[in-house]
């Protein structure tokens, strides 16, 4: 397909993508979009630097073009014996599903059929909608005789919303991810509850009592929790060259009570499906926690060398123009054996985090809870207005005490995980309901 140079490794990955978008604000369109792209991300490695480039005009002439020219830039011969081509994968294949059929009208009035349940709740003081979904495929080749073809597809539709009653504000939102268009159809009834929920919010949380609580977390923030604090931690590029980051974060240490289990894995159906990474390398379960005991980090084969470990298949770019770095793709807490009734029967007084406006954190995090309730003799409560969840992240996995059977995964609609100028990837979270037994609440 390509004369790869020689005395350098080099590969060349070929994207072609059809992505839509439709955005609605108060039942005004505002956009509606179908954006389709054929593009090419080249490199080459000498041994000691990477070079790349990238186009938007994939003929096979133009590509070798860049080939050659970067290969021009290199120093030839260096890469005998290197650490990372032993990483580098040589797989070949293909895994194509195909594109899904549909529309912009049809999925236009799939996302208007939700518009009639918000005309109900004359408290709504402003909404938005939103439908995107998105459809790659890619074929990955390479001087190791790598050759692997793959596709992949999500949609989501998002309702926000704000409610106003007196002094009182409420905001909230609704989301629905799928595989298929018609995974998005039908779910008014699930808007509706959460509109009534919020409602009731409006008109009764007070103010949390600030201090140290027993909290759970739901499967959306238990998610959260493990993506924004331990996993972008787990992101091998974050240790390469840092001592004192692999003195703190070693394998093998416990990190955590012996019921917790963290992993990562491209394979798990949704927003974060990776069958191959963008070094055509599988994708695959790494344990980050497997029973409280740290055991395993997020790698590119780059990351892999540089720790003497093995890449995981998360060597990922955002689009054509970015170069592949360790990035998540599912990132969940696994289930315990608890029912979730019975997770919740053991606290006389504490907090229950259902929705979450957004998390961050590394060493130490916060989670800025939407949707809180108090949790009083076993049961859920009174709304509860809570500002901010935080704490430091090794202290945190410590205190959990309760795991529940009920799991869940979920995937961002409209965005996705930022890191360095990369965002928004696509990825998914989840887990099952987590007690934790103090946390700082305010």
């Amino acid at each position: 397909m390509y004369r790869f140079p020689g005395g350098v490794f080099s590969d060349v990955r070929l994207e072609e993508s059809v992505t839509t978008v439709i955005a609605f604000v108060m039942g005004r369109l505002e956009q509606q979009r179908v954006r389709t792209e054929s593009t090419a991300f080249i490199r080459v490695f000498d041994g000691v630097r990477w070079y790349f480039s990238s186009t938007t005009d994939p003929r096979q002439s133009t590509v070798q073009g860049k080939l050659d020219d970067l290969a021009a830039m290199a120093t030839v011969g260096g890469i005998q014996g290197h650490p990372v081509l032993d990483r580098l994968s040589r797989q070949r294949g293909e895994r194509i599903s195909g594109r899904p059929d549909g529309t912009v009208e049809s999925k236009t009035a799939v996302l208007e059929s939700y518009f009639g349940e918000l005309k109900a709740f004359p408290q709504i003081a402003s909404w938005s909608g939103y439908l995107g979904d998105g459809y790659s495929r890619k074929r990955i080749v390479s001087s190791l005789g790598a050759d692997i073809s793959f596709d992949r597809f999500n949609c989501g539709i998002g309702i926000g919303f704000s409610m106003a009653e007196g002094d009182s504000r409420a905001s909230e939102q609704f989301m629905k991810t799928g595989l298929v268009p018609g995974d998005l159809v039908g779910r008014q009834e699930d808007l509706r509850a959460r509109l009534r929920k919020t409602l009731h919010y409006l008109g009764n949380a007070v103010d949390v009592v600030a201090g140290d609580h027993t909290v759970v977390l739901s499967p959306l923030a238990a998610g959260i929790f493990a993506h924004e604090s331990f996993g972008h931690k787990s992101e091998a590029d974050f240790m390469t060259g840092d001592e004192t980051m692999l003195r703190e974060w070693p394998l093998g240490a416990r990190v955590g009570p012996g019921i917790l289990s963290i992993w990562d894995d491209g394979t798990v159906p949704g927003t974060g499906h990776t069958p191959f990474d963008d070094e055509a390398t599988p994708g695959g379960r790494t344990f980050l926690v497997k029973n409280g005991v740290l055991s395993g980090r997020l790698h590119s084969a780059l990351t892999a060398a540089e720790l003497d470990e093995e890449p995981t298949g998360n060597a990922r770019a955002v689009s054509f123009n970015y170069e592949p770095i360790p990035r998540m793709t599912t990132t969940c807490i696994e289930a315990g054996d608890i029912p979730k009734k019975d997770l919740f029967a053991g606290i006389e007084d504490g907090v229950f985090v259902e929705t979450v406006k957004h998390g961050s954190g590394m060493s130490t995090f916060t989670i800025a809870p939407n949707l809180a309730y108090r949790i009083r003799g076993g049961e859920i409560t009174e709304p509860l207005k809570v500002s901010v969840i935080t704490g430091n992240v090794m202290e945190t996995l410590g205190e959990i005490d309760g795991l529940s059977r009920e799991w869940e995964v979920m995937g961002f609609v409209g965005g996705g995980c930022g890191k360095m100028e990369q965002n928004p990837l696509p990825v998914g979270f989840g887990g099952p309901f987590v007690r934790v037994r103090r946390m700082q609440v305010n």
